[in-house]
Order: structure tokens, then sequence, then C-alpha cells
């Protein structure tokens, strides 16, 4: 039979086994946690080094960019001054222009304007009235005279007259307002 040492001894046994069982088993999973824990750093790492490779290629790109509006910018200087020497030089040549209020669009304009239509209309009434572009060039510039082949004219009257005055004034405003709006050559 076993004595009180030999019941220790055993005892003694079973509880370093137990012990040592118990100490593999937590060993195990330390080393399933570390090899877990190591790739995730591997996977953060690999995501960090994709972020840091984009935000590279993000910078070089936006340095391009500074680098394409600094041309672009250099350029448009270039492009002012040239358009400065210009339009003095413009200035320089071109007739002095009335200011806006000094009448640019009114009577005078407009009775010049309307007796041109009125004198264009009774001339394209006139039998002979393209006599001289017939007899010399062959041909009477576009809106006088006889019309194209094939096409019927309409007799000149006073509605014609009139329309033809007022589309004549109408020109006459519209381009000496275009030449007073550019006073000195500068665009308004």
């Amino acid at each position: 039979m076993l004595t009180a040492v030999w019941a220790a001894v055993v005892a003694a046994a079973a509880a370093f086994v137990a012990g040592a069982g118990v100490a593999v088993y937590v060993m195990l999973k330390a080393a399933r946690l570390m090899s877990e824990t190591s790739a995730a750093v591997a996977g953060l790492r690999e995501r960090g080094d994709l972020l840091i490779e984009r935000a590279n290629a993000a910078i070089d790109q936006a340095g391009e960019q500074i680098a394409r509006t600094e041309t672009v910018t250099a350029s448009m200087e270039g492009v002012t001054a040239a358009m400065t020497q210009m339009s003095g030089h413009l200035a320089a040549a071109a007739p002095a222009l009335p200011a806006p209020g000094e009448g640019t669009s009114g009577p005078l304009t407009w009775a010049a304007a309307l007796v041109y239509g009125v004198r264009w209309a009774l001339g394209a009434r006139r039998p002979g009235g393209d006599a001289p572009w017939r007899a010399g060039r062959g041909t009477a510039p576009a809106g006088r005279g006889t019309a194209p082949a094939g096409r019927r004219t309409a007799p000149v009257g006073r509605k014609a007259a009139a329309a033809a005055s007022y589309r004549a004034a109408a020109l006459a405003s519209r381009g000496v307002a275009a030449l007073a709006s550019r006073s000195n050559g500068t665009p308004r």
C-alpha cells in the first residue's frame, strides 16, 4: 500500500503535470495571438505603404498642376502685355471717337440713315438705276439692281422704302454704337 510519502509524491507529480499542461496551453494561445497580431500588423503596414504611395502620387500630380498653372500664368502675363501694347498702338493709330454722350446715335445719324435708305430705295426703283453695273462690271452688287435668276422682285413702294430706311438706320446706329463702345481701342 501506499504510504503518506508516496501519496505526497504522486500528488506533487500530478500537480506538476497539470501545471505544465496549463502552461503549454497558455503558451499555445499566446503564440496564436502573436501570429494573428503579426499578420494584422503586416496588413496594416501594407495598407500604410499603399496609402503613402497614393499620397505621393497625389502630391506629384498636384506639383504638375502647379507647374502647368505657373506656365499658363506666365503666358497670360505675356498675352496681357502684348494686348496692352497692341491697344496702345491701336489708340495711337485710330482717330479719336466722340464720347457716348456727344450724340453718336442722335438725330443726325438717324437723318443720314433715312436719307441713305430713301435714296437707295428710289435708285432701285428707277428703271435705269442699275445701268452702270450692267454696262461696266457685269453684275450688280448684292441688294441692288436685278434679282438673281428665278427670283421675283416685289415692286418698291412706300412700305419697302420705309423698311429699307429703317434697316439702314438700325445698321448705322449699331455701327456707331459698336464704335462708341470701343473708346481708345479698349473694349468695355
